[in-house]
């Protein structure tokens, strides 16, 4: 176990400062040591990283032997900097002169990624002091002379575990986008809804100024919208089988809260097109995938598409969107204003003969519904709205049902199963929550018997209607482990269809460097968008939608030049070239619209549980290699479009990985269709089999479009839940 005089002693070790300011020296501006980054390492040593610490010091104890060995010296700290910088560059090859307890390379790069992280993210986590690189590179969390009326605590006097009622006309599982609607819609309607919330009400400042816990920061550290690490285990069976936490990446977090990803989305909010709901018509079904049309069209779903916007309010231009469908009318609010980014990829897309139009954004360009409109801060995707200005469920839908008073919300609770009757029909929900906040199981998830040991309180909850909300992964594994006599493998499965078919979004771009300034650090960032290449591309499935990005953080900006290699990962040229390009850097990028596979899925794991004993998630399977062209594809259009708008330097981005597509975008585990055999839901939402048993979120898609899902959810949120009340 480490101990914080361990920690002290390491970070007083003479060759760690030395090292420190090798991979940040000083130039004009403060070295790595100087601005902070002992401070951060002891922190974040001693209290999220504590199992770093043996390698950290036999680290130093090997940068000391080089020393030694190459040039005769008391110490790496002895050294001069072109003797340290050989030192450093041959270890990361991994080929040491002396014999290493550990892996060279392993520790180097260890020691480059928390040297950046303390010297470019936030202040507050110890680095970064008074935000000198910050200064340095040119980035502002708010424009000079911009005031910021930070929300009062909107969290309302919400009912405990005990105190909700036995009985409820509905039960919602999950309030993000999809949970919201139909928990607004519902109470609205008369019904008694109890909607259930995984995660907690969290406030503005919670969500705020974190740049390695943020819901697009991916470091390895708990986020703040995320679940515990401990207890909360999920299978990624790609390559064998790994036991994985929710601070690794593959595990696919979407950010659990009230609102769940709306609080902290970029909140684009694009339809999906009328080609998008007849994939399988216009582009046939591909060797071993599921491509398949939807049930319903574009048409079916527009007057809810359009009900979305005006009821959470979309800022936009309904022009220049290619293939668009029709619309009633136009957007609520105007767009947000442009940026400089986009006048120059405007100017570039008019010499490629390209079209393009503005995104909508679920952002308040002008005061609307009683909230202020957006300050145009640089935190705004992953972050929380400082002025509430950002339009999610959790301050548009989820306030409308509190406020009918036939609404309670549980917040911290986990469903455990869907309950079935002895005849199987869904009659309600099983909940379980914690007697406490400790975990109580290793990472793993099996405790010492293979079961969650944590202590916790359970409760029946009867409704007569049950909607499921939670996600395309949760959704799935929840039906899953809800089987009864009738439907032993999975409410809805006896057809072998929940959990294929996931889908998230593979991101296909280019980075560009220009010779003046082209971003000022003036949110939100996504002012321009060209759809010329969501449909049409020539022996391609699909495409997808390319637009600027949002205001990058100095950390993130750091990782794509050195990760696309226009900057070195360390040293003075790396800390020039951070001074020099971030606010010369423009990120064009995409969702590509992914052909569906039936292997790219979601399982429950036979033998790992979470801290409650519940079964967790299995992910399986990867996207399909026709998907990989047009990935390039775009890749190479954003390039075109960079060059073409003044980049001197470009690199692709993103592209096809490993392993399934999930994440942020999860959709497409329990499809809608006119079959039982090949969907899970009818295309009323209903689960077949149970006409009382509804889904409101992205599992239900059966493509996932080229563009940014979550105004389809809202949409068929509104639908399904529309048509329960219809009758």
């Amino acid at each position: 176990m480490t101990e914080a005089h361990d920690v002290e002693r390491l970070v007083e070790h003479p060759a760690l400062r030395t090292l420190v300011d090798r991979l940040i020296p000083a130039d004009t501006s403060p070295s790595g040591w100087e601005a902070g980054v002992g401070d951060f390492l002891q922190r974040i040593l001693l209290t999220e990283l504590p199992d770093r610490v043996p390698l950290i010091a036999a680290g130093l104890a090997g940068l000391d032997e080089e020393a030694r060995l190459g040039y005769g010296a008391a110490g790496f700290a002895a050294l001069d900097a072109d003797q340290c910088d050989e030192i450093l560059a041959r270890l990361r090859t991994g080929d040491p002169r002396a014999t290493w307890s550990t892996p060279p390379a392993e520790f180097v790069q260890l020691m480059i990624s928390l040297t950046t992280q303390g010297f470019y993210a936030d202040p507050g986590n110890g680095g970064n002091r008074d935000a000198v690189s910050w200064r340095m590179v040119g980035f502002q969390p708010l424009r000079p002379g911009t005031t910021v009326t930070p929300p009062a605590d909107q969290r309302p006097d919400l009912p405990g575990f005990d105190e909700v009622r036995s009985h409820y006309d509905a039960v919602v599982v999950g309030v993000g986008a999809g949970g919201g609607v139909a928990a607004c819609l519902l109470a609205e309607a008369g019904y008694h809804v109890l909607a259930v919330e995984r995660g907690d009400w969290l406030s503005t400042g919670d969500l705020r100024g974190d740049h390695l816990r943020s819901h697009r920061a991916l470091f390895g550290y708990a986020q703040v919208a995320g679940p515990p690490a401990a207890g909360n285990p999920r299978v990624y069976a790609v390559d064998g089988e790994h036991t994985i936490a929710p601070t690794d990446p593959r595990w696919n977090n979407n950010a659990m809260t009230v609102g769940g990803g709306t609080r902290v989305y970029g909140a684009q909010a694009w339809r999906f097109v009328p080609a998008d709901f007849v994939m399988a018509s216009t582009y046939g079904v591909p060797a071993g995938s599921s491509m398949a049309d939807w049930p319903i069209s574009y048409d079916d779903l527009e007057p809810y598409y359009d009900r979305a916007e005006w009821e959470l309010g979309v800022a936009g231009d309904p022009h220049g969107l290619t293939g668009a469908g029709r619309r009633a009318r136009g957007y609520p609010l105007p767009p947000v204003a442009g940026n400089l980014s986009g006048a120059r990829l405007a100017a570039g897309a008019r010499s490629l003969g390209w079209s393009t139009g503005r995104v909508p954004l679920l952002i308040n360009s002008r005061p609307f519904n009683g909230r202020p409109a957006c300050v145009r801060c640089g935190q705004c995707v992953g972050f929380g709205c400082p002025e509430d200005a950002k339009n999610g469920s959790h301050n548009t839908v989820v306030p409308r049902a509190l406020a009918t008073g036939r609404c309670d919300l549980l917040t911290g609770t986990r469903v455990e199963r869907v309950v079935t009757s002895d005849d199987g029909r869904v009659s309600g929900v099983a909940l379980v929550t914690s007697l406490n906040s400790e975990a109580g199981v290793g990472p793993d998830g099996r405790g010492p018997s293979g079961a969650g040991t944590t202590p916790v309180r359970r409760r029946t909850i009867t409704a007569d209607q049950v909607i499921l909300a939670a996600g395309a992964i949760e959704t799935a594994r929840l039906l899953l482990v809800s089987g009864s006599a009738r439907e032993p493998h999975g409410l809805g499965n006896n057809h072998d269809q929940v959990g294929r078919h996931l889908q998230g979004h593979v991101y296909a771009g280019a980075l560009g460097v220009f010779e003046d300034v082209v971003q000022d650090s003036t949110g939100p960032g996504p002012t321009i968008a060209t759809h010329d290449f969501r449909h049409g591309n020539d022996g391609m499935v699909g495409g997808g939608m390319l637009a600027n990005d949002f205001v990058p953080m100095p950390l993130a900006t750091y990782a794509m030049l050195t990760s696309t290699g226009l900057i070195p990962a360390y040293g003075p040229a790396a800390k020039d070239g951070m001074r020099e390009s971030y606010q010369r850097t423009t990120l064009v990028m995409g969702p590509l619209q992914e052909t569906p596979s039936p292997h790219s899925r979601v399982t429950v794991d036979p033998r790992v549980r979470d801290e409650f004993g519940i079964p967790v998630a299995r992910l399986s399977g990867g996207v399909l290699d026709v998907d990989r062209p047009t990935a390039r594809m775009l890749q190479q259009r954003a390039v075109e479009w960079l060059a073409a708008s003044g980049a001197v330097r470009t690199a692709p981005t993103g592209g096809v990985g490993r392993g399934p597509s999930a994440g942020q975008h999860q959709a497409g585990t329990c499809r809608m269709g006119s079959d039982p055999a090949t969907s899970v839901v009818d295309p009323h939402g209903r689960v077949w089999g149970h006409a009382n048993l509804r889904i409101a979120d992205g599992s239900i898609h059966v493509t996932n479009g080229g563009v940014n899902p979550v105004l389809t959810i809202f949409a068929n949120s509104y639908r399904v839940t529309d048509l329960l009340i219809r009758g």
